[in-house]
């Protein structure tokens, strides 16, 4: 093959190489990063959003290793070599094309971002509505029935909105299976919304760095079926007005 840089061979080559390492790349970071379950309707969205970062991480890594490689190896002076290396000048077309793909590459990802945002927090009928209060180093969640729980308990298949602020330092609140994460502040009321789709056990977990016991700022979290829901407010409520009869029997 001739070695010449403006032979057309060279740039079919190295597209193939680039489309192959592309796909090699995508299925070897998918493989390193497994993702917990989608147990929300806003994981699905998330994880998709996830996915294509992936691929346009696989694509630029491999863009700029084959070109570079193919160029170390097949234009590289040979031992029987002296003189200078080829001349050639700028390419304008090239240049337009490599500063308008990632442009538009950015704008792109950009309306992916905001419609996906728009997506995860849109407001929807008939939410559980539950109060969160962090602080070093726990959660509590206050219902609208007028009870405080250490843990969370949510219907599956119903929206659910929590309205989050912190009674000391800066908290995050994140659930993984969720894929749902949002600052917690002091003074202020922060809200996330999701809709768990699986039943079972999560934890709730603190991602922002608050202090020594960080690393231990828990909070069960259960997704049961309503009817079990249901009993469990029951419960719940029934509680609260045996402590309010006490109390007004003292």
């Amino acid at each position: 093959m001739r070695r010449s840089s403006t032979d057309k061979r060279h740039f079919v080559i190295v597209t193939v190489l680039v489309l192959i390492g592309t796909v090699l790349m995508f299925w070897l970071l998918d493989s390193a990063l497994p993702m917990p379950i989608q147990a929300s309707t806003q994981a699905v969205t998330v994880d998709q959003v996830f996915q294509w970062v992936l691929m346009a991480i696989a694509f630029l890594f491999s863009l700029v290793v084959v070109f570079m490689l193919y160029a170390v190896f097949v234009f590289r002076r040979r031992k029987d070599e002296t003189g200078e290396g080829e001349h050639f000048e700028g390419n304008t077309t090239l240049e337009i094309v490599w500063t308008v793909l990632p442009l538009l590459l950015v704008v792109l990802f950009g309306y992916i971002g905001i419609v996906s945002l728009a997506d995860i927090t849109r407001a929807q009928e008939n939410e559980v509505v539950v109060n969160v209060e962090g602080f070093q180093w726990g959660w509590t969640f206050t219902y609208p029935e007028g009870f405080i729980s250490p843990e969370l308990v949510l219907p599956v298949d119903r929206p659910a909105r929590m309205e989050m602020t912190s009674k000391d330092v800066n908290h995050n609140f994140w659930i993984v299976e969720m894929r749902v994460k949002q600052d917690v502040l002091p003074g202020q009321t922060t809200t996330l919304r999701f809709t768990p789709t699986i039943a079972g056990d999560y934890k709730l977990r603190c991602a922002e760095l608050c202090g020594l016991s960080h690393w231990s700022m828990l909070a069960d979290v259960r997704v049961v079926p309503q009817d079990e829901y249901d009993a469990w407010m029951a419960e719940q409520t029934a509680g609260l007005g045996d402590a309010v009869a006490e109390a007004a029997g003292e």
